[in-house]
């Protein structure tokens, strides 16, 4: 499953590789109110066909017309910003007076694009620096640490699996978690020592650990682009990986199971050396309270709490963030 963005370098590939002309636009700024984040990708084929968004709808049209009638970003990048102004704000649907910022690319060679596509399909995250002033694109090797950066000479675009989520338990509930975390631009990481499930499981561009849970934790080195979600239900693979886990810089942590079980864990872990601070970070029951009863409905309930903790929100403001016993009790059956 793409995200949004890889889907666009793919069409921008494709497109180059059959003769037409594309012009990449990222964006790279925004003020007040904007749809899409810093980094949003929009490819505009020469006959108007157009991959991604940069901002929900709002200005696609106007560049679409623009990169059909050739007045902007012919031969050599620039920039444009749109709601520079109330009115150009209201003409453009930006929310709430809005303006963004957009470097517009020609793209001029497709080994580059294609070079990011190799580091994406590797795993590996990658650096894309565009020089401003004669188009050429240029890649290097980045880490999560890296951010997008432009000072209107040199644009960098950071590409690959900034975020990665670890699963515990390669069950079904893993394989929905999975699909849904890398439409979001997860890495995915499985770890399930069980042959039983090992075996079975078949979910394209992730990667599967055969390790103890504990092992594979302190392994993985996890940072604060890390999350780890245990769903085996089984406290002897579960505890283990939570134990290293909550240790860890990781942004969220979480375990499957029913309060009473719930509860039961963390007495447990209480008995390891794990301070208070590293306890109270443990996500259980894992998943915002959403009503969920079916594995996929349950793995929306718990990619959407990673979604609200990634970006500070404060789970209070959004419910009861626990799924309900009765879901979770559905889900250890399976």
């Amino acid at each position: 499953m793409d995200s949004v963005d890889l889907q666009v370098l793919k069409s921008t590939s494709a497109w180059l590789h059959a003769g037409h002309h594309v012009v990449l636009a990222t964006v790279t700024q925004t003020w007040g109110s904007s749809p899409r984040p810093p980094g949003a990708m929009l490819a505009v084929r020469d006959d108007g066909l157009v991959a991604g968004s940069v901002s929900g709808g709002c200005v696609e049209d106007d560049l679409i017309e623009k990169v059909r009638d050739r007045s902007l970003a012919v031969e050599r990048p620039q920039t444009t910003i749109y709601g520079i102004s109330k009115e150009e704000a209201q003409r453009f649907g930006l929310p709430c007076g809005g303006t963004l910022e957009l470097v517009l690319e020609p793209v001029a060679d497709v080994a580059s694009i294609d070079g990011v596509l190799d580091s994406i399909a590797r795993h590996e995250l990658v650096a894309r620096h565009l020089d401003m002033s004669t188009g050429v694109a240029t890649l290097q090797a980045a880490t999560r640490r890296d951010t997008l950066a432009f000072d209107g000479a040199r644009f960098v675009s950071i590409h690959g699996p900034r975020w990665r989520v670890l699963l515990i338990g390669a069950g079904q509930l893993s394989k929905y978690v999975a699909q849904m975390a890398q439409a979001l631009d997860y890495e995915v990481v499985v770890c399930d020592p069980r042959d039983e499930y090992a075996q079975t499981w078949d979910v394209p561009d992730t990667t599967l650990l055969r390790g103890m849970p504990d092992d594979v934790v302190v392994e993985l080195d996890l940072d604060s682009h890390s999350a780890v979600v245990a769903v085996t239900h089984d406290p002897k693979l579960d505890d283990m990986a939570l134990i290293e886990a909550l240790k860890s810089p990781a942004f969220y942590v979480g375990a499957l199971g029913s309060r009473l079980n719930t509860q039961k864990r963390r007495e447990r872990l209480a008995q390891f050396d794990l301070s208070e601070d590293e306890l109270s970070r443990l996500h259980g029951p894992v998943g915002l309270r959403i009503g969920s009863k079916t594995p996929p409905e349950i793995a929306v309930a718990i990619v959407a709490e990673m979604t609200a903790v990634r970006h500070g929100v404060a789970l209070e403001t959004v419910g009861d963030k626990s799924i309900d016993a009765q879901a979770t009790d559905t889900v250890c059956a399976i």
